[in-house]
């Protein structure tokens, strides 16, 4: 008992790194097909396969990245330079902002709570070390997981022999079978939630654009990077397309809310269980449930490992199960009922247990069998 409450004592302790390490273990285990498949058809060395398939892994991200970010600094700078402008317009009650503060009433409060709000900014400045502090840790932790992913990848070989060694003969092909499973599973998931990504994506940017929003192909990636999210993904995205719309016209956002509205559902009960139930062999019920016990548990980390992890344990499961409990008979084998007696059914020919003309049963010990036995 002492020895169980220590080491859970250091997993909570740790738990920060094991997430990393967690994540890297997804990640390794995603990748390392196509760094074999590298290494067995045109790189003899396993390092250059494996630095190769991450440099081309990174290079996708950056430039995913690049299409989001570019657009977003050009706004931002636009802004930046009609902010003075804005401001102006805002204290006089002139153009949309003044026009929004004065409908809304805001210029009154701000007026009436100039003291108040001025404190409340004085403040604003205090939680920058935090945020500071944030940024640090998540770029420790991005680092931190894509060398421990390489590693993994690259030490697999000598990983996978080290280990089937220690279970021995007995258990190594059976280990070996789980691994492989595995690696399905996640290479699975992995597909399958990129291409309803893509899917929704692609219908956002049809939406959007055939409604003339700005900005159609940088909104409906974000959308389609936020649809990754089990769950609240498609929500997010709805949230970022809506806001876009209505910046445009409000008929623009109309269309967008009925569209996501629609596709939440299409989504919900079509392409999330026929293409995870394809991908990942989970039925949808089961799919649901890991998703919400997990984000419960880990937040967004555990929502989104939740339907491998799922798809995991089920294989585990299958492999610890007894043997007969892994495959039931059909019933169109037709094995006899003990209870019934003389009565049961006679076995197909050649059926198990099966007898040859004129021969004698198994397990009579030599004597002829009863008359109409």
């Amino acid at each position: 008992m002492l020895a169980t409450l220590l080491g859970l004592a250091l997993v909570w302790a740790t738990r920060r790194v094991l997430v990393w390490a967690l994540i890297a273990a997804f990640f390794a285990v995603a990748l390392k097909p196509l760094v074999d498949r590298l290494e067995r058809r045109w790189v003899r060395h396993r390092a250059l396969a494996t630095l190769l398939v991450f440099v081309a892994a990174f290079v996708l991200l950056g430039a995913l990245a690049a299409m989001i970010v570019l657009p977003l600094v050009d706004e931002v700078g636009r802004f930046a330079d009609r902010a003075p402008e804005l401001l102006r317009e805002a204290r006089a009650g002139r153009g949309p902002v003044g026009e929004a503060l004065n409908r809304l009433r805001l210029r009154e409060y701000a007026n009436t709570h100039a003291d108040q709000l001025q404190r409340y900014g004085s403040r604003l400045g205090q939680p920058a070390v935090g945020l500071v502090r944030g940024v640090l840790q998540t770029v420790a932790g991005l680092v931190t997981v894509i060398v421990l992913a390489y590693l993994m990848v690259l030490e697999a070989p000598k990983i996978i022999a080290g280990t089937l060694a220690l279970v021995g003969d007995g258990g190594a092909e059976r280990l070996r079978r789980v691994g492989r499973d595995s690696s399905r599973t996640i290479t699975g998931y992995l597909s399958g939630n990129l291409l309803i990504s893509v899917i929704c994506g692609g219908l956002t940017f049809a939406v959007l654009f055939l409604t003339g929003a700005p900005f159609a192909a940088v909104i409906a990636l974000l959308v389609a990077i936020a649809d990754l999210i089990p769950l609240v993904g498609a929500t997010l995205g709805a949230v970022i397309a809506a806001r876009a719309g209505f910046l445009h016209s409000p008929t623009t956002g109309i269309i967008v809310l009925v569209f996501f509205v629609v596709y939440q559902q299409a989504e919900n009960h079509l392409l999330q269980p026929v293409i995870m139930s394809w991908a990942v062999r989970l039925n949808p019920l089961t799919v649901l449930v890991s998703v919400l016990l997990a984000a419960e548990l880990a937040g967004l980390v555990g929502a989104l490992l939740a339907i491998p992890a799922a798809g995991i344990a089920q294989i585990l499961l299958r492999e610890s199960a007894p043997k007969g409990l892994r495959a039931v008979p059909s019933p169109a084998t037709g094995t006899a009922d003990p209870a019934a007696g003389d009565n049961a059914p006679e076995l197909p020919r050649g059926g198990p247990g099966a007898r040859a003309a004129g021969g004698r049963a198994p397990g009579t010990g030599g004597a002829p069998p009863p008359a109409g036995g």
